[in-house]
């Protein structure tokens, strides 16, 4: 692996870095707004789990987002990663959980415009899908959930330093799978644009044969890791500034999102899915939007009185982000392949895309 490739994945570990940042917040930060879990374990468990889901389970989400735009050079890969880095960047420091799927499906749509690309508009209809689809799913699964869990706790009365442990325990469970989950969906948003450019062969590690493919997505879940040192201010926003949740909702919230990124990354469930007639595209989805779907929908269970303690105003700017996302994205994109190929002299068109 030569220096001047490092050199031009550098946009991609940056974007890593801002989803951990920013989408940290979604696994835990529930948990951590509703002080069941203390904010230095959170971050070692996503670090952890987020690395170890990209490396194992990364491929296929990644496959999906590679039929948008497949940018063989890797100029335009690293034009692209940083215009979605940016994006995802501002919208952190701003505090809200922005939707990293929707910024590089947005610089992969300015890449495709300023190269002469075509973009496949079954792939990208696939993928926009999600973007109403996880929310909605987030919502429904936490509905359920609660008012399941509610029932449960009900009937069972257990002590209360009884389900003070075991609400712990559920949170570090589903904060596991969650971060798995996040690393296997996401990897393909921060280093996705760079698989068809980068041609890195196999190595060994230990026991462990790892193919190009997974050094690459490895890469990109350690940029990952490092960025959840940096997502305190995301994890209270969706932790406590959306809606004050209890612990029994900041559980339900995690465990909604974790079943919504699983669902959209898992080839196994897909298969079985299929099976029975039921076709889920294994494509990176949005975690923000799955997380503040569970959260609305947590609050519908708990009916008017849940409704009341939504923070409108803040729901209102994170959605007023997810629309303003994409579009900035692919702006910056254009804008800056341009420089990088004009001012720069770096080739970010390949002579077969054209």
């Amino acid at each position: 692996m030569d220096v001047a490739f490092l050199v031009f994945l550098s946009s991609g570990l940056f974007l890593g870095w801002s989803l951990g940042a920013n989408d940290a917040a979604n696994v835990l930060g529930t948990a951590v707004g509703s002080r069941m879990v203390r904010f230095p374990t959170a971050v070692i468990i996503c670090a952890v789990f987020v690395l170890l889901g990209a490396v194992v389970s990364g491929g296929g989400a990644s496959a999906g987002l590679g039929e948008l735009g497949a940018i063989s050079a890797l100029g335009g890969a690293f034009t692209v990663a940083l215009a979605a880095a940016l994006t995802v960047y501002g919208m952190t420091v701003a505090g809200l959980p922005v939707s990293t799927t929707q910024a590089i499906v947005g610089a992969i749509l300015g890449w495709n415009l300023f190269s002469g690309t075509a973009t496949d508009l079954s792939a990208l209809t696939k993928i926009m899908v999600t973007w109403v689809a996880s929310p909605v799913l987030g919502a429904v699964f936490a509905w359920m959930l609660y008012r399941l869990v509610r029932v449960t706790i009900h009937l069972a009365k257990p002590h209360l330093l009884t389900l003070d442990q075991l609400l712990r325990a559920g949170f570090i469970a589903a904060g596991i799978v969650g971060a798995y989950s996040l690393g296997a969906n996401n990897i393909a948003n921060v280093v996705g644009v760079f698989v068809p450019a980068a041609h890195l062969g196999t190595t060994t590690l230990g026991p462990l044969l790892l193919s190009g493919e997974q050094r690459l997505f490895a890469m990109g879940g350690m940029a990952i890791a490092v960025g959840t040192l940096f997502s305190r201010s995301v994890m209270m926003t969706v932790g406590r500034s959306l809606m004050t949740l209890n612990p029994v909702g900041g559980l339900v919230v995690v465990v909604a999102q974790s079943m919504v990124l699983f669902l959209f990354s898992s080839a196994s469930l897909q298969t079985l899915l299929h099976g029975v007639g039921v076709h889920v595209p294994l494509v990176p989805v949005s975690s923000s939007q799955a997380v503040v779907g569970a959260v609305v929908g947590v609050a519908l269970a708990r009916g008017l009185k849940g409704l009341r303690q939504i923070q409108w105003t803040v729901l209102r700017n994170i959605a007023v982000g997810w629309v303003l996302t994409p579009t900035i994205a692919a702006f910056i994109s254009y804008v800056a392949l341009y420089v990088v190929q004009n001012v720069f002299e770096q080739q970010v068109v390949a002579a077969v895309a054209r």
